[in-house]
């Protein structure tokens, strides 16, 4: 049997913290921040954490 390969993909969009916890960036960082206030701004540079439900599968994929 063949090894398994990492989704290389879902590897660079997510990180799995030390407790099992799988987090992603915020979505809309790229573009149309200059109108946003300082608040808005820093909210968005932090990490959110996926739903339970979407962590199972993702760390299933991780290893398939």
């Amino acid at each position: 049997m063949p090894k398994l390969k990492t989704k290389k993909a879902l590897v660079k969009k997510i990180k799995v913290t030390k407790g099992g916890k799988v987090t992603r960036r915020k979505t809309g960082q790229n573009h149309y921040n200059s109108k946003e206030n300082g608040k808005e701004g820093r909210a968005k540079k932090g990490d959110v954490r996926l739903f339970r439900s979407d962590e199972k599968n993702v760390l299933k994929a991780l290893v398939n």
